[in-house]
């Protein structure tokens, strides 16, 4: 009966946000709020389960990037990274979005991929405004090339810090098996963005030569604050890349780079929190919970158990079911809380393996999570800090004209990874 009940609640949300008909987060917070009144969940594993809970550390996480963009920005830094890149990219539409992609992929690599749309989303209104472009598609793009470049390394993408725990695997593991792909799959997404937005670049010669006489230095409006801003920002940087070394948790990291930033120069709290989206943060919070309630009830184990038992014992079988399960369901779910339901029973099938010939399954379970993230506005932390920027500032994104997109880009990349896979390690 609960069972049936969290199925019903989720199926219900799911529709309700799909079709916007009421606003997200207030959707979120009455699933949470269903499922807490029927019992299928309570308090005590709501908010205190690692399992089937809310997801402390991603709240505090973005809760504190989200503070020290917020400081960032009153220094004019945003304004001069977007007319330096506007100016490199000569003012060229396309140029510009893979200019803005590849770093968005290569900084998602070594910081989170939340962490990193948090710094880009405001650059990118800044140059689409001085080009007179649609920011959406930029943003879309931008969102997909932090999930895809987040692959690469353990400490890209949230689910893969879920995975190294529980397959015992190094910072070092995901470089060497995974980053070759990433690299693959940029290049295959940026010439893909030449066609699937192709209607946004229209180029404007007057607005192009208007950017290329702008001074990028006269943008910066406090240098004291930049230099203050960019040194907690490098120290924060610097913690999360040396995580296996200092052990502190990401939301640590970031809520200590927060308050020091906060307290080291003039600025107000009141200023600090400012840019805090705090509809995104209590949407994730309804989501986990409302997803804990699948967990609880059993109905996403039962599925990931359906799944290894389908196998039989078959290596390349499992793996591509692997794959493409993990990418299906974790454009339903959020990716966090499918990867830690699914790592137990990862690791059960990696040690029936002989030879250690089992490690392809944790590379399968990575690939299809962070890349099915991509599939529809919810299956990534990413994707739905961005639509919360994106309304924000007034362009809103619907979650069908992310979705058109991401099931495109999706299916292109999982489809690259089973080759990949099959003649590197099957």
């Amino acid at each position: 009966m609960a069972a049936t009940a969290a199925v019903v609640i989720f199926a219900a949300a799911y529709v309700l946000i799909a079709s916007e008909k009421i606003h997200r987060t207030a959707v979120a917070l009455g699933g949470a709020g269903l499922m807490l009144l029927f019992h299928i969940t309570d308090a005590e594993k709501a908010f205190s389960s690692t399992e089937s809970g809310i997801d402390w550390n991603v709240i505090f996480l973005l809760l504190g990037m989200m503070v020290i963009v917020s400081v960032l920005r009153q220094t004019g830094v945003f304004e001069y990274v977007a007319i330096w890149a506007a100016k490199r990219a000569r003012g060229k539409p396309y140029r510009l979005m893979v200019m803005l992609t590849v770093i968005t992929a290569v900084a998602s690599a070594l910081l989170d991929n939340v962490t990193t749309v948090l710094l880009i989303a405001p650059v990118t209104f800044l140059v689409c405004e001085r080009l007179g472009l649609k920011v959406v598609p930029y943003l879309i793009a931008e969102v997909m090339a932090s999930n895809i470049g987040g692959t690469a390394t353990l400490v890209g993408d949230p689910p893969n810090i879920i995975i190294a725990s529980r397959g015992d695997l190094s910072f070092n593991d995901f470089l060497v098996n995974l980053a070759p792909l990433v690299v693959v799959l940029m290049a295959v997404f940026c010439l893909m963005c030449r066609w699937l937005f192709r209607e946004t670049f229209v180029y404007d010669p007057e607005r192009a030569r208007a950017v290329m006489a702008l001074r990028e230095k006269e943008a910066i409006t406090d240098r004291r604050l930049l230099w203050q801003s960019l040194t907690v920002l490098g120290l924060v940087v610097a913690a999360f890349v040396l995580h296996p070394v200092l052990h502190y948790e990401p939301s640590v990291v970031a809520l200590l780079g927060a308050g020091l930033l906060v307290a080291a120069t003039k600025v107000t709290t009141q200023q600090a929190l400012e840019e805090v989206e705090w509809p995104t943060l209590v949407f994730f919070a309804g989501l986990f919970v409302m997803v804990g309630g699948l967990v609880e009830t059993g109905i996403i184990g039962d599925i990931s158990r359906a799944a290894a038992d389908a196998t039989d014992g078959r290596l390349g079988f499992a793996t591509m079911l692997l794959l493409w399960a993990s990418a299906a369901l974790s454009a339903i779910v959020d990716n966090i809380p499918y990867v830690a339901t699914m790592s137990p029973i990862v690791a059960d099938l990696v040690h029936q393996q002989p030879s250690g010939d089992g490690t392809v399954l944790w590379w399968a379970l990575a690939l299809g999570a962070d890349l099915g993230g991509n599939a529809t506005a919810i299956g990534a932390s990413a994707n739905v800090v961005v639509l919360g920027i994106a309304a924000r500032n007034g362009t809103p994104i619907s979650f069908w004209h992310f979705t058109k997109y991401g099931l495109v880009v999706t299916i292109v990349t999982v489809s690259l990874t089973v080759p990949y896979l099959w003649l590197r390690y099957l």
